[in-house]
């Protein structure tokens, strides 16, 4: 009885004598011996017969059989029918495996018993021997149907697969003359069994200019057969799973013209790699043309390119002389198909940056857009542009050796100084003294990078850009802002109190005492007046005499006091027909007070005392001026410094809990009635007489009705603190900080950017919970400085960012951001202002931008603003002139319309190439945030800074374990 193998190896062979031997070596190679081969010669008419018979002499392990079949598909199919092995491979003519193949497949299947197939990476040997690199497919192991329905992701001898199962489905496709195992593995998948992958790339491919593959019309048509197979049921798989019986699935909008443009693609960069005419574009119309999917399309190309033109990666842009117009041509109509030249533009950067970056650029080489050369770092020379070049790509040599690699837009010739400043600010240095042969010279970069004087120069054209932007911003129809002042600080004058408080009253009405709020606090001051007569009253820190006007009339003699000459000057003139009120200049802690008092009100200053010892000092004052019977009437706010669990002030003092327990440990005083609402409360307390019986103070609780304006709600972090500001800046000192990058506040938009969109309570809540937990707003600017000086950050400071300008968030984030003492800083696309967003129009109604005014009123109010360019094109689709034109006019407008230098940057869809960088140096800005994600920390490059997107289908819960993640 004949032995059955463990594997059959199928092997159809056609006018093969060149390559048969290396083929069939390779299995006599083989760690594993228990394999059958047959070999199936197909109507050759070379030597390919005499040499399948001395192997099938030398070794009985090899067999041999006749065909017809004129075609890969019917030889395979004829050794299929022989074969007696658990396992098939099939094995062309042409290809090899690593002599490990076979052992390490195996092993795999033993290790899944339940998989139908094993697969290894591959790759293509080019005629001079250089290997092209090709990853394995893990796609395959996880969904192989939808995979293969889609593309062929496995070389035809990369591939162990069950006989008895191939038996069943059929064979190989004869009515195909290419992609028969493409269609094959198709069928395979779609019976739901498990592949199983291992992960190297065991089996070899030759390239050749014989190749069936370079037969691009015939593989289109067969492609365009399979992937229909593939997006429908087919009657030849008698038993589908259920999820595949009808065909793949396209709902996420992978559909089959999609997957036939991929193929069209890879085809028609093959054909021009080959130098033969290109397909018609159209095919291309369904390749995707958003942003992530140019660097997909761009390797394609490289993909296509090297099959196509017998060559590995590393000698693309050498070669580029033989295909690259044909390559530009094609990426140029795939522009046009889709309406879209920047998409296009895309691409060919890609392209272009994946070519050179493979290339040693042994010889300059000139592609489309990029120019690849080398650059002697210790003797650069001027370079002049060739026309269509807009960017370089340079190595900077010193002594044979490549120091740094450097990749920059350019406008114009890079004259000798331009290189000596990118060398300078590239090329690694050494450390000062080290005698090295690879130290720059210092006469070297003693030069400055020259501005311009040569109008071809890429200064000079920066120049002419900058003169242009100017003339428009000039121009324009809205109104500059003037520089804005700078904020005077209030000084405080420890040692002298007068002046402090003259300090403060330099503004009039400095506190807003007319605000509804105020004037509330007022009434219910005047409603806990004791019953009956007031005789003599005094009015302890009167300030500019606003509630003593409407004190007055409620006793007999109004003393009025403040210790502000300033202040009291306003009282008098305020109170000037109320003829029962005395004004006068007193410091209630230094002077001595008027005895013998019915009334005396002290109320919102109690604060501004040096500390415990001096209040319980004043309260005894206090109490002493008061007649028997007298009441003391004092109002303050709660201070998170006395409970920080409770709704409070966070202000750097002791407030109403500690000043009424000092006034109720006061002897001689007592506290009669106390009205408390969640902010502050008013306390009347009486002097006893010999004779009182001390009862129960009366507690009364009241709501705050009045709005409360923005000077008061700033300060206040309502339900309490976690942690306050001024206590984590003493004593927490971090590398890194949390950048949070946000984008629209309101109730409602389309849902396809419900990502982007946080409703105004969510909004609101992350703010208060930055603002209970010690965190302060910076700037990017104060970031950048932290960086220059490599300074840690102190406290819990947080830079809150806004991409697009977008009018909610005047309406809703501003109101929100100022409440809780915040700031943030907000991108704007200039171009835009006051329009709508239209690069969202695509997924529903475009948001409405803020216009100039709004942005001058919110920097006026204390909002930060940055560019987001011009347009909100993504820049790595922008000529580099126009990327600087962006740049120029952007940061020009928004220094008009807020009155300050703009130093920063956000890059449209965080989309960033390397030009980015540079041209914005080169444009006026020094703070950069692109496509990076995660905290800033003192070793980012100022101008590529990351930044953490908040999600607006992310809970409150996630957002705090996001910022206190950099809390660690």
């Amino acid at each position: 009885m004949a032995h059955n193998p463990l594997v059959s190896v199928v092997v159809p062979a056609h006018n093969a004598e060149v390559t048969l031997a290396r083929a069939l070596d390779c299995l006599l190679d083989q760690e594993i011996v228990d394999w059958e081969a047959i070999i199936v010669d197909d109507a050759s008419t070379d030597r390919t017969a005499a040499i399948i018979a001395g192997y099938v002499e030398q070794d009985a392990r090899f067999r041999t059989l006749s065909s017809c079949a004129h075609g890969p598909a019917g030889a395979r199919n004829s050794g299929i029918s022989a074969a007696r092995g658990h396992w098939l491979m099939f094995l062309d003519a042409h290809d090899w495996v690593d002599a490990s193949f076979l052992a390490k497949m195996l092993a795999a299947l033993e290790a899944a018993p339940d998989s139908v197939a094993a697969y290894c990476g591959s790759q293509c040997v080019m005629p001079d021997g250089e290997l092209i690199p090709l990853s394995v497919s893990s796609e395959v192991a996880v969904q192989p149907f939808e995979t293969f329905a889609r593309r062929c992701a496995i070389a035809t001898h990369a591939l162990l697969v069950d006989r008895e199962t191939i038996v069943e489905l059929g064979g190989f496709d004869v009515s195909l003359r290419t992609c028969e195992d493409w269609d094959l593995w198709q069928r395979l998948a779609r019976l739901g069994r498990n592949w199983v992958m291992v992960d190297e790339p065991l089996a070899f491919c030759r390239a050749s200019s014989n190749s069936l593959t370079r037969n691009s019309s015939q593989m289109l048509a067969d492609a365009e057969i399979v992937i229909a197979r593939g997006f429908s049921a087919d009657s030849r798989v008698k038993h589908p799973v259920t999820i595949h019986a009808n065909g793949a699935n396209s709902a996420d909008g992978r559909t089959a013209s999609e997957a036939l443009a991929w193929f069209a693609f890879w085809n028609a960069a093959s054909d021009c790699g080959g130098g033969s005419g290109s397909i018609n574009p159209q095919s291309l119309r369904a390749l995707p043309a958003g942003r992530k999917w140019a660097s997909e399309i761009a390797k394609v190309a490289v993909n296509g390119l090297a099959v196509g033109s017998l060559s590995v990666p590393a000698q693309l842009a050498a070669r580029w002389g033989r295909f690259g117009g044909a390559i530009t041509e094609l990426i140029t109509e795939l522009g046009k198909v889709w309406a879209n030249p920047a998409a296009a533009r895309r691409i060919q950067y890609q392209l272009e940056q994946m070519l050179l970056d493979a290339d040693d650029l042994g010889a300059p080489r000139r592609l489309a857009r990029t120019l690849g050369i080398r650059v002697d770092a210790r003797n650069p020379t001027s370079t002049e542009l060739p026309e269509g070049i807009d960017q370089i790509y340079a190595y900077l040599m010193m002594d044979g050796h490549i120091e740094a690699v450097v990749q920059f837009g350019v406008l114009g010739t890079v004259t000798r100084d331009h290189w000596i400043e990118l060398i300078r600010n590239f090329a690694p240095q050494k450390e000062a003294g080290a005698n090295t042969p690879n130290t720059l010279p210092a006469g070297a970069l003693s030069g400055t990078a020259e501005r311009g004087p040569d109008p071809d120069s890429h200064f000079g054209k920066l120049a002419r850009l900058a003169a242009q932007a100017r003339e428009l911003v000039r121009s324009s129809a809205e109104p500059a802002e003037p520089p804005a002042a700078p904020r005077r600080a209030r000084h405080r004058h420890d040692k002298d109190r007068t002046s402090f408080w003259n300090g403060y009253f330099a503004t009039e009405d400095p506190w807003n005492y007319g605000s509804s709020y105020e004037q509330e606090k007022y009434e219910r001051q005047l409603e806990i007046l004791p019953a009956g007569p007031i005789g003599r009253a005094l009015e302890l820190a009167c300030a500019e005499g606003h509630f003593t006007r409407q004190l007055a009339p409620r006793v007999g003699h109004l003393t009025a006091t403040d210790i502000s000459a300033i202040a009291v000057g306003r009282a008098r003139a305020r109170c000037s027909d109320q003829p029962n009120i005395e004004f006068g200049v007193l410091d209630f802690s230094a002077d001595t007070l008027p005895g013998e008092m019915d009334l005396i009100f002290c109320s919102e200053v109690l604060y501004y005392l040096d500390d415990l010892a001096e209040l319980r000092r004043i309260a005894k004052k206090f109490a002493e001026a008061l007649a028997p019977g007298g009441s003391f009437i004092s109002a303050h706010a709660f201070v998170l410094r006395d409970n920080v669990e409770r709704t409070g002030f966070d202000w750097n003092t002791f407030g109403a809990q500690a000043i009424s327990e000092a006034l109720a440990a006061t002897e001689g005083l007592v506290l009669e009635q106390s009205i408390q609402t969640e902010l502050y409360r008013i306390d009347r307390f009486r002097r006893l007489s010999p004779d009182d019986v001390v009862t129960e103070p009366r507690i009364d609780h009241a709501p705050i009705r009045a709005p409360i304006g923005l000077g008061v709600a700033r300060n206040i972090v309502w339900g309490g603190a976690r942690a306050l500001r001024r206590d984590v800046a003493r004593s927490e000192r971090r590398p890194r900080i949390p950048v949070l990058m946000y984008h629209s506040v309101a109730e409602e938009g389309p849902a396809a950017l419900a990502r982007f969109r946080l409703t105004p309570a969510a909004f609101a809540s992350q703010m208060a919970w930055l603002r209970a937990n010690g965190f302060h707003a910076t700037t990017s600017e104060q970031l950048e400085r932290s960086i220059a000086n490599r300074q840690p950050f102190a406290g819990r400071p947080v830079l809150i960012t806004f991409d697009d300008g977008f009018q909610n968030f005047a309406d809703h984030a501003w109101p929100t951001l100022r409440a809780n003492d915040l700031t943030a800083e907000v991108f704007l696309v200039t171009d835009l202002v006051g329009e709508s967003a239209q690069w969202d129009s695509v997924n529903g109604p475009p948001t409405q931008l803020m216009d100039a005014g709004t942005v001058r009123r919110l920097a006026a109010e204390g909002a930060f603003f940055g560019s987001h360019l011009a347009t909100h094109r993504a820049i790595d689709g922008l000529s580099s002139s126009d990327l600087a034109a962006e740049l120029l006019r952007s940061r020009m407008f928004i220094e008009r319309w807020t009155g300050r230098p703009i130093s920063a940057f956000a890059a449209p869809f965080s989309v960033t190439d390397r030009r980015l960088g540079r041209l914005a140096k080169e444009s006026g800005y020094r703070i950069g945030f692109g496509s990076r994600h995660g905290p800033a920390d003192l070793n980012c490059d100022p101008i590529d800074l990351p930044r953490i997107e908040i999600r607006g289908d992310r809970s409150l819960d996630e957002f705090v374990a996001t910022v206190e993640a950099m809390l660690d």
